[in-house]
C-alpha cells in the first residue's frame, strides 16, 4: 500500500500513508470509509513529480554527455556492480555528543525549490529523535559551520547541471571533504562537490567517483525496486514517470582507495543488476536518492530512519517496542465489543491506547434512517462506563478530535463521525481517490482550540480523565491547528502533515506539504513530540484504491521494521471488527520479537 510523505504536493498526488481509521457507526453499518490517510499518493501536496522527475532524468543525461577532465582514476577501477569491491559489513563510529545537534540544509533554487524545504522537514523530524535540529537553505551555508554540530544532513532536491547554476557555497563542499564530523548525503550534486574539492582528492578519500555515477544503468531509470538492508528486505514503489532515479556509485578499487561500506543494496529488477542504494567512506554517507516520496510501512525510507544512529547515536543498544491503539470510538460505538477487547488484551498483558471521539454526528441521517442524529458521552452511560472498565485493564484514554467530521456536508464521504474529517477538506474524484482540498474555511488558532475545548469539556462532564494524547481526526490539519494541538496534549499518537512555510516562512500555499510517519518518536519542527504510527492497521476491504491490509501484511511491515536498532512496530484496530485479526497481528509481532508498551511510557 503506497504510503506518503508529502500530501498535497502534486496537485492531488501525495505521499501520504494509507492508515485507515474508520468509523465507528451504529451496529450493522461495518463499511469502508474514514481511514485514516495521509496526505495522497506521494506523500506530497501541490509538487509536480512527475515533472520534477523528467527533469532530474534530463539533467542527468545531459551531464553525463559533457567531457568529463581526466583525472587520477585507478586502471584497475570497477564499477559498483562488482559486489567483491565493496565490504557491506556494518559500520562502527565513535560515541556522539550526550545531545546531539544536525543541521540540516536544503535546495531552494531552480524550477522546483520549494520541494527542498518539504524533504528537509522530514530529515528534521527524523533528527529530532536525536536531539536538537537546526534547518536552513544549503545557501546560508558559512565557512566552519560543520563544526558547531555534531552531523549534517543535506538534501539534494534540486540538480544543479545544465541550465541551473550550482547554488551549494565552495565553502560546503570544502568543509565536508576535510571535516570527521559525520555527514549524511541524499539525492543530487555529490558530482558538484568533486568537481569542486578535485575528483582525486574525493576519490582518494571516499574510494569513489561520483562524476562518473549515474542514475542511468544501460539505459534504465525508474526500475529499482527493492532495497535490503540488515536482512531486511524494503520496498520501493514509485509509478512509472515520476521516478527521477537512483544514483549508481561508481567504486573504485585499487591503490590509493579506501574501502567503501556499502550500507544498503538495490536492486535493478530490468536487469538483476545490485548497487550500493548507501554506500559510506570516511564522514560521509551517501544514499542515491531523497526516499521521502511514495513510501509505505515496508518502504525503503525505513533504511534511511536507521542511517541516522551511526551518525548521531552509535551506541544505541538494539530494541524493538511494540504500541496498539483502539480506533475511533464514540458514543455510538457498542460497549459490549469494547469490554471483549479489553479482556483480551488485559489476559495478553498488553497496554494500549484508546482514541475516543466525544460526541457523535449523523446529520443527513445516514445510518438513522435518515434522521439526523447527535449523541455526546453523557447520553450513553454504558459506552462511558465500557470505557472506564477498559481504563481499569492497562488503556491509556486519548482524544481523538470533536466530532471526527465537517459540519452538515460530505467531507468527503457523507459527515457521519468517523467516517470524514474534521480539520480539513476532501474530496473523492472521478478515479475514486481522496483528493486533499485545504485546511477548512473557518481554520484559525482561535476556531482549532474551540474545538479542542468542546472535546475535553465532553470528556469531563461524562466523568473521564482528561486525556494527554491527541490523534488528528484522519492524519490531517493545518499548521495552525498542531500547534493548538501541542499546547493541550503532551503528545500526538499519528502520522501529520508538515506545511510549506514553516522552516522559511515562506508558503507555497495552504494545501502544499508532506506528509510523514516515523518508526520512533519525534519531536518535530511544530516543535511536539509525536508518538510512532508506522504500520497501519487492519482493513479487510479495499477502498479508495487502497488494498485490503490484513494481520499478515501489518506482521510484514513489522518485520521490515526490525531493521530500524531502536523502532516500533506501531498500529491500530478498530472494536467493531472481530477479536481474531487483532490476535493474530498481536501474535506475529510478539514472534518477531516485539515488547508491547504504553503509550504513556514514552
Amino acid at each position: 500500500m503506497i504510503l506518503l510523505l508529502v500530501a498535497a504536493v502534486l496537485g492531488g498526488t501525495f505521499l501520504a500513508w494509507s492508515a485507515q481509521a474508520g468509523s465507528v457507526p451504529p451496529p450493522g453499518h461495518r463499511h469502508g470509509y474514514g481511514h485514516e490517510a495521509v496526505g495522497g499518493r506521494s506523500g506530497l501536496g501541490s509538487v509536480d513529480l512527475k515533472g520534477w522527475a523528467k527533469e532530474q532524468i534530463a539533467s542527468d543525461k545531459e551531464r553525463r554527455a559533457q567531457p568529463r577532465p581526466k583525472t587520477a582514476v585507478s586502471p584497475t577501477a570497477a564499477r559498483s556492480g562488482a559486489v567483491t569491491a565493496v565490504r557491506q559489513a556494518g559500520f562502527v563510529r565513535a560515541a556522539a555528543a550526550a545531545d546531539p545537534t544536525t543541521l540540516v540544509l536544503f535546495d531552494t533554487a531552480g524550477p522546483y525549490g520549494r520541494l527542498g524545504e518539504l524533504y528537509a522537514m522530514a530529515a528534521a523530524n527524523l533528527a529530532g529523535h536525536f536531539g536538537t535540529v537546526t534547518a536552513k537553505p544549503v545557501q546560508q551555508y558559512t565557512a566552519g559551520m560543520i563544526g558547531s554540530y555534531t552531523a549534517v544532513i543535506y538534501i539534494g532536491s534540486t540538480y544543479y547541471c545544465c541550465d541551473v547554476p550550482d547554488a551549494i557555497p565552495a565553502a560546503f563542499y570544502q568543509d565536508v571533504s576535510t571535516s570527521t564530523k559525520p555527514v549524511i548525503w541524499m539525492g543530487a550534486n555529490i558530482w558538484n562537490m568533486a568537481n569542486s574539492v578535485g575528483t582525486a582528492q574525493f576519490t582518494q578519500r571516499y574510494g569513489w567517483d561520483p562524476t562518473s555515477s549515474y542514475y542511468e544503468d544501460g539505459g534504465s531509470v525508474g526500475t529499482v525496486t527493492q532495497v535490503t538492508y540488515r536482512n531486511q528486505t524494503l520496498t520501493r514503489k514509485i509509478p512509472a514517470g515520476q521516478d527521477g532515479g537512483v544514483l549508481r556509485p561508481n567504486v573504485l578499487t585499487g591503490p590509493g582507495y579506501p574501502e567503501v561500506t556499502r550500507l544498503a543494496e538495490g536492486l535493478d529488477s530490468s536487469n538483476g543488476h545490485t548497487f550500493g542504494w548507501a554506500v559510506r567512506s570516511a564522514n560521509l554517507t551517501y544514499v542515491g536518492e531523497i526516499p521521502f516520496a511514495y513510501v509505505s510501512e515496508s518502504d525503503r525510507v525505513i533504511a534511511a530512519e536507521d542511517l541516522l544512529f551511526d551518525a548521531l547515536a552509535p551506541a544505541t543498544a538494539e530494541r524493538h517496542r511494540a504500541m496498539l491503539r483502539l480506533e475511533d470510538i464514540s458514543p455510538a460505538s457498542d460497549p459490549a465489543e469494547l469490554r471483549t477487547m479489553a479482556d483480551y488484551l488485559y489476559a495478553q498483558k498488553i497496554p494500549y491506547g484508546i482514541n475516543v471521539i466525544p460526541v457523535y454526528k449523523d446529520p443527513k441521517g445516514t445510518y438513522n434512517n435518515g434522521t439526523a442524529q447527535t449523541i455526546t458521552l453523557v447520553q450513553r452511560p454504558q459506552v462511558v462506563s465500557a470505557l472506564k472498565y477498559m481504563l481499569a485493564r492497562g488503556a491509556v484514554l486519548m482524544d481523538h478530535g470533536y466530532t471526527h467530521q465537517y459540519g452538515n456536508v460530505a467531507n468527503p464521504y457523507n459527515g457521519v463521525t468517523g467516517d470524514d474529517f474534521e480539520f480539513y477538506r476532501a474530496h473523492v474524484d472521478s478515479a475514486d481517490n481522496v483528493v486533499y482540498d485545504g485546511p477548512v474555511a473557518e481554520d484559525s488558532a482561535l476556531w482549532a482550540q474551540g474545538r479542542v475545548a468542546a472535546a475535553l469539556t465532553q470528556f469531563t462532564l461524562a466523568g473521564l480523565p482528561k486525556p494527554a494524547l491527541w490523534t488528528t481526526p484522519h492524519y490531517a490539519a493545518s499548521a495552525a491547528d498542531y500547534k493548538v494541538i501541542s499546547s493541550n496534549f503532551s503528545a500526538r499518537l499519528e502520522r501529520s502533515l508538515y506545511f510549506s512555510g514553516t522552516l522559511g516562512g515562506n508558503s507555497a500555499g495552504p494545501n502544499a506539504f508532506i506528509g510523514q510517519f516515523f518508526p520512533y518518536v519525534v519531536k518535530d519542527v511544530y516543535g511536539t513530540k509525536v508518538l510512532p504510527e508506522n504500520i497501519g492497521n487492519y482493513e479487510p476491504e479495499a477502498f479508495n484504491n487502497h488494498p485490503a491490509r490484513l494481520p499478515a501484511d501489518l506482521v510484514a511491515s513489522a518485520k521490515a521494521n526490525l531493521a530500524v536498532r531502536d523502532g516500533f512496530a506501531s498500529f491500530f484496530y478498530h472494536p467493531y471488527y472481530p477479536t481474531q485479526p487483532l490476535k493474530d497481528t498481536v501474535d506475529g509481532i510478539k514472534a518477531l520479537g516485539y515488547t508491547f508498551v504504553s503509550p504513556t511510557s514514552l
